[in-house]
């Protein structure tokens, strides 16, 4: 079937990151595949998250649906372009038939995008992995894609106004090598060997960063353990509970 959302919906995220005068560094998008299913799996740290991950896979010429909440799809102008790309619902109440609808997608050769902490994490810093991504690509017979953003929390992210000037941020991305995930091997191991794989990218990624806080009150978007004053994983999950 025709692709008649997608294409334009790239174009016009192309022009915008082009008004903003971003500076991207990409690596790993070779592992991406040219064909078959694959789950890919990010970390999340900024409401764009999903617009970069799927940049990764252009130069396969893939398109990625993502898994996205429910509630995305119902607003009446996301809505309508989330369904014509062909994204997968998530009702957390009832969320075997976005699994069930993600693993027929995989089987038909399809990727699937994935951020397997669930929620935007304040902390800039991983969290736990729900084990749903690997019990996918173990159903769908696929491999599982790691990778890891960083600087896209400098857009966009929870707790903090859009910035979405011509501020030439830089956007670094990792892509990492096909995890594989076998029957034999229980999803919760497979998961923790993805976290780690994810970590590790998320750190190449770090330290690929070109800039670093201007002054005291630019400190905000780094993590606490690099000396910055982003909430620490306690401080993020307390708030999370809060809501």
């Amino acid at each position: 079937m025709a692709e008649l959302v997608y294409p334009p919906v790239i174009g016009a995220c192309h022009t915008m990151f082009k008004a903003l005068d971003l500076r991207f560094d990409i690596k790993g998008t070779e592992n991406i595949p040219a064909q078959g299913g694959a789950v890919l799996v990010s970390n999340h740290i900024g409401y764009l998250d999903f617009i970069f991950c799927g940049l990764t896979a252009r130069p396969a010429k893939r398109l990625v649906r993502f898994m996205a909440k429910e509630s995305v799809f119902r607003h009446r102008v996301s809505g309508p372009l989330m369904r014509a790309m062909k994204h997968i619902p998530v009702d957390r109440a009832a969320g075997m038939d976005a699994y069930r609808h993600a693993v027929k997608a995989l089987r038909g050769g399809e990727i699937v995008g994935v951020f397997p902490e669930a929620t935007i994490s304040q902390s800039f810093t991983l969290k736990r992995f729900k084990s749903g991504a690997a019990r996918m690509a173990q159903e769908a017979g696929v491999p599982l894609l790691p990778m890891a953003l960083w600087g896209t929390q400098r857009l966009w992210t929870k707790g903090h106004k859009r910035d979405l000037g011509r501020n030439h941020f830089p956007v670094v991305v990792r892509v990492g090598e096909p995890v594989p995930a076998s029957p034999e091997e229980h999803p919760d191991t497979i998961t923790d060997r993805l976290r780690d794989r994810v970590q590790d990218l998320l750190e190449a990624a770090q330290r690929a960063y070109p800039v670093r806080p201007k002054n005291a009150d630019d400190t905000w978007w780094v993590p606490a353990h690099l000396g910055g004053t982003a909430p620490t994983p306690e401080q993020a999950a307390a708030r999370d509970r809060r809501g």
